[in-house]
């Protein structure tokens, strides 16, 4: 058995065992906990500091998740945009493929909590294989990205399989990875492991970290060989109340995650998932947050502020309001709240207007 295995066999998967290291009294977590599992690994374990903090929330089931009457399970109506099961076609070029029912550890807001580590989330051999052939037997589909669940808790051999079976379809241009093993297992990224990746270029991959304390040694030592492997990394976060909904937070993250080469690609409204209102900001939050970035530190740490529109209608994206008013001059706002002022171009159709009448005199 191999290190990373073993580290997850030694995760914690009830409240109760939290009890001697934390004083918490357990018995009104264990009925979310039969509800939406629980899973921490111990290095996720290792990063929290205190009870409540940013890193317990992310990890431990909370009271509030049973008293959400506002959410959905299925928020972005997946179910429904699946032609074939564990495979969502929404975009018309690339689909998001489900490869794996589990993950390392099970965050308290994600977006398939209704299905995730459950019976309801069936993954076989043959759904595996009937989302490799509908991706086939559909050639606008150039870019594929696996999900889960978690892909990277798959083995070795079996990520391999996969992986070649997509790169075996000519109009497969892309595969990318959406994963959350390098913040909470990165004992995962073992030298074989990166063997099987280098073998399936070009591929990406999308971690999911949501606070500067889950970026250390051991997370930044798994993103250094990914990256060192010629894999380009992106990082795509959550906001979340309570952990990272402030811009001093926030700014603190995206500046550490250019530090380990991961590159800041989303920032996501949290989805109406049904247990997970308790995380929510409001939009203004958001932009606020968006704001403190914006001018604050360097662009490339600045991610695209997004909703997954409910209902399935894909990312929508926001921006705070610079664009004060349009016409001859366009009047801008800075980060410093300075106000400027830009010469508009002339409308093509006035230029083209213009152009006519001088020849015609000519």
């Amino acid at each position: 058995m191999e290190t990373w295995q073993k580290h997850l066999q030694a995760s914690i998967t009830r409240p109760r065992d939290l009890t001697r290291r934390f004083g918490v009294d357990p018995t009104p977590l264990e009925a979310v906990a039969d509800r939406y599992p629980m899973r921490v690994t111990p290095h996720y374990l290792s990063l929290i500091r205190s009870v409540g903090d940013p890193i317990w929330r992310q990890a431990v089931p909370d009271a509030d998740e049973l008293r959400d009457t506002l959410c959905v399970a299925d928020p972005l109506d997946e179910e429904n945009q699946s032609p074939v099961p564990n495979l969502v076609h929404r975009y018309p070029d690339r689909v998001l493929f489900l490869v794996s029912s589990e993950c390392a550890m099970y965050c308290r807001f994600c977006t398939r909590k209704r299905k995730v580590g459950g019976e309801e989330m069936r993954i076989t051999g043959e759904t595996i294989a009937n989302g490799i052939a509908y991706i086939a037997a559909h050639p606008e589909i150039r870019d594929v990205i696996l999900s889960g669940g978690d892909p990277l808790l798959l083995g070795d051999e079996r990520l391999d399989q996969i992986l070649s079976g997509l790169r075996a379809i000519p109009h497969v241009e892309i595969i990318r990875i959406g994963t959350r093993v390098p913040v909470v297992l990165p004992q995962r990224i073992t030298p074989s492991l990166i063997r099987v990746l280098r073998r399936h270029h070009p591929l990406y991959i999308n971690t999911h970290f949501n606070h500067p304390d889950e970026i250390n040694e051991a997370s930044s030592r798994a993103c250094t060989r990914l990256a060192d492997s010629g894999i380009p990394m992106g990082n795509q976060t959550v906001l979340l109340r309570g952990v990272n909904d402030d811009p001093e937070t926030m700014k603190q993250l995206m500046r550490k995650l250019l530090t380990i080469r991961v590159k800041p690609y989303y920032l996501y409204q949290a989805d109406l998932v049904q247990g997970t209102e308790h995380f929510r900001t409001t939009v203004e939050e958001g932009l606020k947050v968006m704001e403190g970035l914006r001018g604050h530190t360097s662009g490339m740490a600045v991610p695209a502020y997004v909703i997954d529109a409910p209902g399935g209608g894909g990312k929508i994206p926001l921006l705070p309001d610079y664009l004060q008013s349009m016409g001859d001059e366009v009047v801008l706002r800075n980060y410093r709240n300075e106000e400027y002022r830009y010469r508009n171009a002339a409308e093509a159709e006035v230029v083209e207007a213009d152009r006519n009448v001088v020849n015609a005199r000519e």
